[in-house]
């Protein structure tokens, strides 16, 4: 009888063991694929405002299976598209990774320069190789992404790959070392990329392109979702053009949207300003899930898709978050989602993929929709300020276009003139700061190499110093008003931005799901430049090389 117990309390002991064990390898594993899902210009307020409109499949099913952190925050300014999907990749901030707006000036020459152009590549996709629409790599990004680091930490035997309507959605967080990056020819309709990649597309895409899929779904038509009198969160269907822009030859926006007309007159490219501009970045996904074999890496190592939908921003701008689009937008997104998901609990397996969703900023609601409810907010068109200023220095140094531009919310001058007519630059610079706080709308006008000093909130300080690129940034930091924002085209009371430093832009979503990951949420602030850097931890791969934030603990209460 006790050699009977012994036996028994030994396989047991052994049974344990073997437990503890499988246990020890399961958590010491890795995922087979990485999903990094950006939505452009998406405010965190979207995943409950909205949240009764959702299916269960979409943001529903992110916010009840993963882990959710609810205050999320952009950590530098101006809060725009190229900066936004750099810093979440990188961990870092323009003053380190380079990138410092989808457009910035050289300073040393005053070189504007896009954010992902470079004349050394060409064109893979369309006819003409030469076309500057896939002129694109990562070049002017100066630090490695958490793409780079998995493909450098499995000696490139990882597969990275960018999807995204915008080069700048797809390129930058696909990072240096990236097998593809795919995004969308507003004019063929084809989604394409650059030699920098390839020297040709793969089959599978050219067959798409073929399919003319982009021109098949606007001939659909945009219709509501569900009855437009249920719609209780944008203003009435009789406000619609009220605080939207309308396209050339349709003025007013209709609603449902007759795109199947449109199309005639505006061309493919209108897919974007509709949440078809979803349906297309899906349907890429998923066939370079299927085609490339993501998530079933010979090699056993874990491979990364990096997904970005441009069309949310394209809207935001077109037609301003306060609108019925907008609000239809969302619930269609929510499928788009659904849909991905789904596909990715078939193709790889339920637990065997860790998703993220955040965003590359948020937005601002549109400042007349604000006022006619007695709130504040207005537009700051920046081009006739920046003649004000160039006048108001003339008068001051007998000396015109010292300044070149505002762009980016920065003063950028113009050194070849300040050099020529020997004035003392931190002279004329005093003078501009105080001239720009003399203007209405203008909260702060901050010496970007003294903002350390500068009396304003720690909190807008240290977005200055992160925001500022010596190389790249112009001297002076442009600080409006809360609810103020930098928007003119082509009607300023209509449509709506991003940029500024305030909540509405700063405030994204950040939720991680899947692969090892418990549910829960947590209001503890964390910000963007902690995204990479928990991604990086999750993989157990060391973080990019400009990373200045931290892994965050997503079993936080």
């Amino acid at each position: 009888m006790k050699i009977k117990k012994c036996t028994l309390a030994l396989l047991s002991f052994l049974m344990l063991c073997s437990l503890v064990k499988a246990q020890k390898k399961k958590q010491e594993s890795h995922p087979k694929l990485v999903v990094g899902i950006i939505v452009d210009q998406m405010r965190w307020d979207y995943l409950y405002r909205l949240y009764d409109r959702y299916g269960d499949n979409g943001f529903k099913r992110l916010l009840n299976e993963g882990f959710s952190f609810e205050n999320c925050m952009v950590n530098y300014i101006p809060s725009f598209t190229a900066i936004g999907h750099s810093t979440v990749y990188t961990g870092s901030v323009p003053s380190i990774h380079g990138i410092a707006g989808n457009d910035f000036t050289e300073q040393a020459t005053g070189r504007n320069i896009y954010c992902t152009e470079d004349p050394k590549v060409k064109t893979v996709g369309i006819d003409d190789p030469e076309n500057k629409v896939g002129k694109m790599s990562p070049y002017n990004l100066k630090v490695t992404t958490v793409t780079d680091q998995l493909k450098y930490a499995t000696n490139f035997r990882s597969k990275v790959i960018g999807v995204s309507l915008k080069d700048r959605g797809s390129i930058l967080p696909a990072g240096h070392a990236a097998d593809a990056a795919y995004w969308f020819d507003a004019k063929s309709g084809n989604w394409i990329s650059s030699t920098y990649y390839m020297q040709s597309l793969p089959a599978w895409l050219s067959q798409y392109n073929s399919k003319k899929m982009p021109e098949k779904y606007l001939s659909r038509d945009w219709n509501p979702e569900y009855q437009i009198s249920t719609y209780i969160q944008s203003p009435d269907i009789k406000l619609l053009g009220r605080y939207e822009t309308g396209f050339k030859n349709y003025e007013t926006p209709s609603f449902p949207m007759k795109t199947s007309e449109m199309i005639k007159t505006l061309g493919v490219g209108l897919i974007q300003y509709t949440p078809y501009g979803n349906t297309t970045t899906t349907d890429i996904a998923k066939l370079v899930i299927d085609n490339e074999k993501l998530g079933n890496n010979s090699s056993g190592d874990t491979d990364f898709l990096a997904v970005s939908y441009s069309s949310p921003d394209k809207m935001a701008h077109h037609y301003s978050i306060n609108s019925i689009l907008t609000e239809d937008s969302y619930i269609k997104l929510d499928k788009e989602i659904a849909d991905l998901l789904n596909h990715l609990d078939t193709k790889i397996g339920k637990g065997n993929y860790l998703v993220f969703l955040s965003a590359d900023h948020a937005g601002n609601p549109n400042a007349k929709f604000l006022n006619d409810h007695k709130m504040p907010a207005d537009v700051w068109v920046f081009s006739p300020y920046a003649k004000k200023l160039n006048d108001h220095l003339k008068s001051k140094f007998g000396k015109d276009n010292l300044v070149r531009s505002f762009m980016n919310y920065q003063v950028n001058l113009n050194y070849d003139a300040i050099k020529e007519s020997g004035l003392n630059i931190e002279e004329l610079k005093q003078s501009c700061i105080d001239y720009l706080q003399t203007m209405d709308g203008v909260l702060y006008a901050v010496d970007m190499k003294k903002a350390s000093q500068a009396t304003v909130p720690h909190y807008i300080k240290e977005k200055i110093i992160n925001g500022y690129n010596k190389d790249l940034s112009g001297e002076i930091q442009i600080i409006l008003k809360a609810g103020w924002y930098d928007w003119d085209y082509p009607d300023p009371t209509k449509g709506g931005t991003h940029g500024t430093w305030g909540p509405d832009d700063a405030h994204i979503p950040f939720i991680l799901m899947g692969w090892g990951i418990p549910h829960g949420r947590t209001t503890e602030e964390v910000y963007m430049t902690d995204i990479a850097p928990t991604i990086s931890a999750l993989l157990k791969i060391q973080m990019p090389s400009g990373a200045i934030g931290k892994p965050v603990d997503y079993k936080m209460k």
